[in-house]
């Protein structure tokens, strides 16, 4: 419904209510006194009132069935026009109806404030068809209600009359703060392709699909969803609105990514001002060749990042290599990253390329380059200089064409001043630098980061999403989590299974988190000097036991009471190699 003048004069209001009739539109008149001045016929049959049991009233001692609009007009707002979503009114009948309305200022002669004109618009047409589902049909909400698929409705005008169980449980809304608010609220209104289906599927009448769409969840992540659109008709065949179905498609979105192995910027959540900058820093340069530094402590995500950096890439449709720097020994570090040729050494008898040479074309991703020995340190700066390298035991180079991507849970600068990282391989790696913020630190991050989790783990496990008690909420919303957001995902794991697919709560979570308390802190920094002192006497002890042992690491561990494993991670954790 459109009015081509905004403004309607005094002298011609009753003629205009008139006109309405003809048209099947209600609309009253209201005076600076709020004074009720006329009301015409299809206005008195939807509100079930008489004209002249309501004249020179006051309007809100009248129209108790119809609230008030959100501006008033006779409130001083003598330029505006209110255009509001539905109201819905309980007629003498005690029947429900759905009206839309719309109030316009009314002038005298002299165009000065003189009322307001209401206007009324029956859905009657919806009323019939979806509204019945609320009000009589109680079986056939009960049967949309209780299927395994998300349904919402909505009327000509996008606004959402219908919202289901499953729907709820997709989006994380709850129907009553949905309904009667634009579809825009689930899609975004950002004039995305899935809401322009849903209106051309309203304007033209047809059926459309969408494979791989989104909705907006009412924490702000995207849920990958399929819907299917249709138009809604009534008994006239005129329609009256829109149908849609949709399915989450978590699962199948965590399955792709495993089989394609392509992430996109939707894996990394966060809306934290940290996170933000991270997401737009990326945006810029992940389609270039630009060398990468990737720094943040244990858990922060920086593995997920270098995926999303290299999928967003020209060069996603080639491979992305991992190299892990800490988890190879030294003497076998060399040959994993440059390969070796045939007799480079004894049981060497066939050429084996190595992990630069298996991401030719691609991205090469190099983690916990900090430990990385500085014997190799030299080779890796070649490689960054002139992508060409000696494969073990070769008098020829290999060149490859590579995408250096690294990173590091400690700060590269501070190895490079205490002499355990050379500088110039450091400000070639360090043409971009990003730093990936503790969980600790982008505490805001929280609520989504919950929400997200626990979807994908239900949708791994087949299961509904679980809700969280308050009382669990708050505990883990003061949780510092140390490990950062793979600790994160743990506890939920953990809690997930404790559960039973029932409510977390406080007793599901791990014990360690269910009686921990925010430190301080001087409680935190006494605690770091604690963890410095205690790997200060390791060191020296260790040192002490090898001089005595003459250096046999063996005998060595025999003595620590340790495997030879953990002695030889402790002596490069303590540079003793």
């Amino acid at each position: 419904m459109s009015l081509d003048h905004k403004r309607i004069d005094v002298i011609r209001s009753d003629q205009s209510l008139a006109i309405l009739d003809e048209l099947g539109v209600g609309a009253f008149t209201v005076d600076l006194g709020r004074k009720v001045k006329s009301m015409n016929l299809t206005a008195q049959a939807l509100m079930g009132l008489k004209e002249n049991d309501v004249k020179e009233k006051d309007c809100r001692d009248i129209f108790t069935g119809v609230p008030c609009m959100t501006t008033c007009l006779l409130k001083g707002n003598s330029n505006a026009v209110t255009d509001e979503p539905e109201v819905e009114i309980i007629n003498e009948n005690e029947t429900a109806r759905l009206l839309t309305r719309m109030a316009i200022p009314i002038y005298d002669a002299s165009y000065q404030l003189a009322g307001c004109l209401t206007i009324l618009q029956d859905h009657s047409p919806i009323a019939d068809l979806i509204d019945r589902i609320h009000y009589e049909e109680r079986s056939l909400k009960i049967i949309l209600d209780n299927l395994d698929v998300g349904i919402f409705t909505v009327n000509r005008g996008g606004y959402i009359t219908f919202f289901n169980n499953k729907a709820e449980k997709i989006s994380g809304y709850d129907r009553r703060q949905v309904l009667g608010k634009s579809c825009s609220t689930i899609f975004g209104n950002d004039g995305t392709n899935d809401l322009f289906l849903l209106k051309e599927s309203i304007k033209k009448g047809i059926k459309q699909s969408i494979r791989q769409g989104e909705i907006i969840s009412n924490a702000g992540e995207k849920v990958p969803v399929r819907a299917n659109i249709i138009a809604l008709k009534n008994e006239k065949d005129a329609i009256v609105g829109g149908l849609a179905t949709f399915h989450d498609l978590t699962l199948e979105h965590q399955l792709d990514q495993v089989i394609s192995d392509r992430y996109t910027f939707h894996d990394m959540i966060g809306k934290s001002p940290e996170m933000q900058k991270v997401f737009e820093t990326v945006s810029v340069i992940a389609g270039t060749d630009a060398t990468i530094l990737i720094e943040g402590p244990t858990g922060t995500g920086k593995d997920l990042l270098a995926k999303v950096i290299h999928s967003s890439s020209q060069r996603a449709s080639c491979p992305f290599v991992k190299v892990n720097c800490a988890a190879i020994p030294d003497n076998l570090l060399e040959s994993e990253m440059f390969g070796y040729v045939k007799g480079a050494f004894t049981g060497a008898d066939r050429d084996k390329p190595g992990r630069f040479n298996e991401a030719d074309g691609g991205s090469i991703f190099l983690d916990e380059i900090g430990d990385l020995p500085l014997s190799l340190q030299a080779k890796l700066l070649r490689v960054l200089e002139d992508r060409e390298f000696y494969p073990l035991g070769s008098r020829h180079t290999r060149k490859v064409d590579v995408r250096i991507l690294s990173a590091s849970n400690r700060k590269l600068d501070k190895l490079v001043e205490n002499g355990l990282f050379r500088e110039d391989l450091f400000y070639r790696l360090n043409v971009f630098r990003l730093r990936l913020p503790t969980l600790k630190d982008r505490k805001i991050d929280l609520p989504l980061l919950l929400r997200h989790i626990l979807r994908r783990l239900c949708a791994a496990r087949g299961n509904h999403p679980v809700n969280i008690s308050k009382s669990t909420l708050e505990i883990l919303l003061k949780f510092d989590y140390p490990g950062n957001v793979r600790e994160l995902e743990n506890i939920l794991e953990h809690a997930l299974i404790i559960s039973q697919e029932q409510e977390i709560l406080p007793e599901h979570l791990p014990e360690h988190v269910q009686f921990s308390s925010p430190a301080s802190d001087m409680q935190t920094a006494l605690s770091d000097l604690s963890a410095d002192a205690s790997a200060s006497i390791e060191r020296q002890k260790i040192i002490q036991v090898l001089k005595q042992q003459g250096g046999n690491r063996k005998e060595t561990a025999r003595t620590l009471n340790m495997d030879r494993t953990t002695l030889w991670r402790k002596m490069k954790r303590y540079h003793l190699l």
